[in-house]
């Protein structure tokens, strides 16, 4: 079949990762210049959600915003991942090594309506599993001034900028074909409707997130969704502290935010907020930054010489009831609302896209 995908975020890569070397003919159309990492700073046009984010493959943590299916789709994605990695062609660090819940002293009731929430929804073997001070310590020695831990064993983590690079070299070993700086302006059963002209197709593929949505003098699609796409507004910090020791994503369950640290190879640490109710993509801002980069140092002091290497924001597509998606009609499939869950469960949402086609 002759395929075509407008979006080349996450999405976007793997449909044409799977697609190619399944042995069909693949376009993709995205306005990025390339494939490659943006460079961010301010005025920087806008890109791929997938670029900005974490990596935290965590099903349970994500039952606190979800539903049994996202749940489901997140497992299925885990076993998923090491095979899609394996098959790349280059290294993508990938860590299955669980996720860790924090809680200062006095935080106990925002920590406490998380956990119980968690191990009412977590099907048996997937709850929270609460910690001592020796055994976090022996989990993650550089923790301190804490006062409760839980372990959530099945989760993972996935270094978003070498999967999104890899995904793109592997699609164009495969065959795919890439029409850089182009935006889809329109799409139809069997056709993308771009500047440059209308490129027809068996089937058309939109994986767009928020570029998804009209302009104002556009007309929206008729499909019940995509004009309801929001844009919640993400915000990460990269630090590069080599002599902290960070061997899995933890969160601290504040009042006021969920704040994540995930480690990545060569000493980096990603700080970032779950979300934030906004459209806004302008650069952090100071209040932000010194919330993160507080609470970071709260339950990591060695962090306090950690470098700040650069930030980013960036707005996650989410649909009204913050859940993904799939709409599928003769020649077209919008996906669309992955929300803060991409990385968690792109995978499975694909193979189950596929194979519904198929």
């Amino acid at each position: 079949m002759h395929i075509g995908i407008a979006g080349a975020g996450l999405l976007g890569r793997l449909l044409a990762f799977e697609l190619s070397r399944a042995g069909h003919s693949v376009e993709v159309f995205d306005p990025a210049p390339g494939p490659q990492a943006p460079v961010f700073g301010p005025g920087t046009a806008p890109y791929a959600a997938g670029w900005t984010a974490a990596g935290m493959l965590s099903p349970t943590a994500e039952l606190e915003a979800a539903d049994e299916h996202v749940f489901a789709l997140g497992l299925r994605s885990l076993d998923l991942w090491p095979a899609i990695v394996a098959d790349l062609g280059v290294p993508v660090e990938l860590h299955r090594r669980g996720s860790l819940l924090l809680a200062h002293r006095g935080d106990e009731g925002a920590a406490h309506r998380v956990v119980d929430l968690l191990q009412h929804k977590a099907p048996a073997g997937h709850a929270p599993q609460r910690l001592d001070a020796a055994a976090l310590r022996e989990l993650e020695p550089d923790v301190h001034g804490v006062a409760h831990a839980w372990l959530l064993p099945h989760e993972g983590q996935i270094h978003t900028v070498q999967a999104m690079e890899a995904l793109a070299h592997a699609a164009t070993a495969a065959g795919a074909r890439w029409h850089w700086g182009v935006a889809a302006s329109q799409l139809q059963a069997g056709e993308i409707h771009t500047p440059q002209g209308v490129s027809r197709f068996d089937c058309v593929f939109d994986v767009r997130g928020t570029g998804a949505r009209p302009d104002p003098a556009g007309v929206a699609p008729n499909d019940g969704f995509t004009p309801q796409v929001r844009g919640v507004r993400g915000e990460i910090i990269w630090l590069h502290a080599p002599g902290v020791a960070l061997q899995r994503p933890v969160r601290l369950l504040h009042p006021r935010h969920r704040v994540y640290l995930v480690p990545r190879e060569g000493g980096h640490i990603v700080v970032g907020a779950s979300e934030i109710e906004s459209e806004d993509r302008s650069p952090i801002s100071l209040r932000s930054t010194v919330e993160l980069l507080a609470a970071a140092h709260s339950i990591i002091p060695e962090l306090a010489e950690a470098r700040i290497v650069h930030t980013e924001t960036n707005l996650r597509p989410a649909l009204p009831d913050n859940l993904p998606r799939v709409d599928q009609s003769p020649g077209l499939v919008r996906i669309n609302g992955l929300f803060r869950h991409g990385w968690l469960i792109a995978p499975a949402l694909v193979e189950q896209t596929l194979k519904d086609l198929a």
